[in-house]
Formats: C-alpha cells, sequence, structure tokens
C-alpha cells in the first residue's frame, strides 16, 4: 500500500503567469488539482513545506491528501517544473484519483539476495541498467518499491523482466520484449585474467 501525504494549500483566484510570479513572491508554490472528470482547482503550496516534502524518496508513488477550503482531494504527484538554473520548484501538476484508478508510474528497484549471487561473491559488479520499472498499478496499491532477487546469477547473466515477480495487481508498461534490467559484470581483475588465459591458449 501506498503511502498517503497529508497537504494543506490555498486556492489561487486566477491562472496566468503574471499569477504565478505573484504567488512565488509570496513565499508559495503555484500548483493545480485535475482530473475525474472535475473542474481543475488552481492552488498554492507552501514553498518549504513542499520543497522538504519533494525531496523525500518516492514523491511521485505517494499518494497525497492535499486539503483547500475544507475540501481533501486525493492525487498523485505528475509533473513538477522546475527553474533552469536554481533548480527551485516553479509549478506542480496533481492528477485525482481513487484507490481504484489505474495509473502508470516509476516505482524504484530495490536488489536483494546479494549475497546468493555467485557472480558478486566472486567480485562481479552488479551493473544497474534499470533504477526504476514503469509500471501500471492502481492508485491505492502503488509499491514504495520493485524488490529484485540476485540469487542465483553469475557473472555474464543478465536480469530480464521476466525472472522479476511483480507485486499482484502491478504490470510492466513494456509488453513487447523481455527487456534487461541488471547485468552481472567481471571486474577488471577478471577481465584481465580472462585476456591473459585466452592469450597463453593461442
Amino acid at each position: 500500500m501506498t503511502q498517503i501525504v497529508p497537504l494543506s494549500a490555498e486556492t489561487r483566484d486566477r491562472a496566468g503567469k503574471g499569477t504565478a510570479r505573484q504567488t512565488r513572491r509570496d513565499g508559495r508554490i503555484p500548483a493545480v488539482i485535475y482530473g475525474d472528470k472535475q473542474a481543475p482547482v488552481m492552488i498554492s503550496l507552501e514553498k518549504f513545506t513542499f520543497t522538504r516534502v519533494l525531496h523525500q524518496p518516492g514523491f511521485f508513488t505517494h499518494l497525497f491528501d492535499i486539503t483547500v477550503d475544507g475540501a481533501t482531494h486525493r492525487v498523485l504527484p505528475r509533473d513538477v517544473q522546475f527553474h533552469p538554473v536554481t533548480d527551485v520548484p516553479l509549478h506542480v501538476d496533481f492528477l485525482r484519483v481513487s484507490a481504484d484508478t489505474r495509473t502508470h508510474v516509476q516505482v524504484p528497484i530495490e536488489f536483494v539476495d546479494q549475497d546468493k549471487s555467485p557472480g558478486l561473491k566472486r567480485g562481479g559488479v552488479l551493473n544497474v541498467v534499470r533504477h526504476e520499472l514503469d509500471v501500471t498499478v492502481a492508485a491505492g496499491n502503488i509499491p514504495e518499491h520493485i524488490t529484485i532477487s540476485c540469487e542465483g546469477f553469475d557473472v555474464g547473466d543478465s536480469i530480464h523482466i521476466s525472472a522479476v515477480k511483480l507485486p499482484e495487481g502491478v504490470a510492466s508498461t513494456i509488453t513487447d520484449r523481455d527487456f534487461t534490467i541488471a547485468t552481472i559484470v567481471a571486474p577488471s581483475g577478471l577481465k584481465s585474467e580472462g585476456a591473459e588465459g585466452e592469450a597463453a591458449a593461442s
């Protein structure tokens, strides 16, 4: 079950660049809540509170209960625009969801059982190709992470999506190929030993 984070907000009277600039001068971040066949709600968030939440792990996979004018909207963050120089958040988009709303998210990957990988025990290196998986899942069941076991993988092996047991109700958005998530590669020492062995054999 995904984490639900409470946030308070204030309404904004108007959209537009001028209003957004004034909102930011007031120490707040303009945002919008949209979706679920309802009218968009223009809001603003307290800058420091939101920035602290933004930098917590899993921001885009957590649900938020945003309270504005006495009403609470359950939402999922969809986009954050940043200043190109200062990296300060400039605007946030939130999508209204219910517990059953199926949505597309990127979920972080956690690799476990590295001590049970023959390749890693021999000094091999886990070369991560994808740090996140693109999945579709009900909003109320977004996992904090996808766990992938390294057990049994040796140097030269690849971990493909077909080897991953996804949580119930979670499906990969890529279905047309058995893509690679990580590989076990030989460290430079093992590579040089292999090259010397080949040279000696020839």
